[in-house]
C-alpha cells in the first residue's frame, strides 16, 4: 500500500469533488500561485488500495513548475468516493470510463494522465477508448497484465479474506501492525486505517480480481497511441517490487516509449523521490506539448 509521507497540504492544494455523469469524485487539486494555468491539465490516478493523497508530495511542484492545474483523484469506491457493493462494477473497463467521464470535466483541453500501478492499467483502459482526449499517458509503477509474485500473493489474500474478517479485522490483524513496524508516524498510520476502512470491499475484491487476471494489451495500445501520435512515457523506480523493472523496460519498447527509472525508488516513486518524479513528468509533459505543436 503506498503510505504518504505527510497530510498537510502543500500551498495552492485544495480539496475539492468533481461531480461527472458517471458521478462525485473526491480530488486534490492544485493550481499554480498566479492561479491561473498557462498549460494542459494533468489527471493522477492511484493504484489498488491507494488514494489521491498517494500523489500529495508531488502536486504543488507539478502545478507551478509546469503552470498548470493538476488534479488526483480516488477512483470509484476509493477513500472519499463513493461505489457500489457489487465487485464487478470495478473491472478496468468500467473504471476506464469512470476516467474518460473526469476527462471530459477537466476539458476542452487534452489532458495528461497518469495512472499509477492498478491505476495505470485503468488508465491504459481510457486511453484506448478515447486516445484524442489525452495529451500525454503515463504508465507509472504499472504492467502490461496480471500482477505476480509476493504483490499476486497479497492481492489474493486480501481478496479471500474481506468476506471472512471485515476490514477492520484485516487492519487490527495484519496491515495496522506492518505500518506501525515500518515506522510510519503515528497520524499517518491514523490516516492509512481511516483510508482503509472508508474504501469499498466490495471494490478491493474487484479491483484485486482485475490485477490477478488482466490480460496484456500492449500491442493493442501501441496500435492506438500510433495512430492518435500520442506520447506515452513508462515511469518506474529502480527498486519497484510489483512489476519488475526489466518487465517495464520491456513494455516501454513494445509501445516505442520514452522511459525513465526513477533512481532510490520503490513501487512509489511519487511518494519515494517526489522532487525527482516531479521534474520528469513535467519535462516529459512539457516536451509532449511542443510536440503537438
Amino acid at each position: 500500500m503506498s503510505t504518504p509521507r505527510f497530510l498537510d497540504l502543500p500551498p495552492d492544494v485544495r480539496r475539492i469533488d468533481i461531480e461527472t455523469e458517471r458521478g462525485t469524485f473526491a480530488a486534490l487539486e492544485a493550481l499554480p500561485g498566479s492561479g491561473l494555468p498557462e498549460r494542459n491539465p494533468a489527471l493522477l490516478v492511484p493504484g489498488y488500495t491507494g488514494s489521491k493523497e498517494d500523489f500529495i508530495a508531488v502536486l504543488h511542484t507539478l502545478a507551478h513548475a509546469g503552470l498548470r492545474r493538476v488534479v488526483a483523484v480516488d477512483m470509484r469506491g476509493q477513500y472519499e468516493t463513493p461505489g457500489s457493493d457489487d465487485p464487478a462494477g470495478y473491472t478496468c473497463p468500467a473504471l476506464g470510463t469512470d476516467i474518460m467521464s473526469l476527462l471530459e470535466v477537466l476539458g476542452p483541453e487534452q489532458v495528461h494522465l497518469v495512472g499509477h500501478s492498478f491505476g495505470g492499467l485503468v488508465c491504459r483502459e481510457a486511453a484506448l477508448s478515447a486516445p484524442e482526449r489525452l495529451a500525454s499517458l503515463t504508465l507509472m509503477s504499472s504492467g502490461p497484465a496480471a500482477i505476480t509474485g509476493r504483490s499476486a500473493t497479497n492481492a489474493q489474500a486480501l481478496r479471500e479474506a474481506l468476506p471472512q474478517l471485515g476490514m477492520e479485522q484485516i487492519w487490527a490483524l495484519k496491515l495496522g501492525p506492518e505500518a506501525v513496524a515500518k515506522g510510519v508516524p503515528e497520524e499517518v498510520v491514523g490516516f492509512l486505517r481511516d483510508r482503509m476502512l472508508r474504501t469499498s470491499a466490495a471494490g478491493l475484491i474487484g479491483m484485486a480480481q482485475e490485477l490477478l487476471s488482466c490480460t496484456d494489451l500492449v500491442e493493442e495500445l501501441a496500435k492506438v497511441v500510433n495512430t492518435a501520435a500520442l506520447e506515452v512515457l513508462v515511469l518506474y523506480g529502480e527498486d519497484d517490487d510489483a512489476w519488475s523493472p526489466g518487465l517495464q523496460a520491456t513494455m516501454a519498447d513494445r509501445l516505442d516509449a520514452a522511459k525513465i527509472v526513477i533512481p532510490g525508488a520503490a513501487h512509489s516513486p511519487a511518494v519515494d523521490a517526489p522532487e525527482t518524479t516531479a521534474s520528469a513528468l513535467t519535462g516529459f509533459w512539457n516536451a509532449s506539448e511542443r510536440v503537438a505543436r
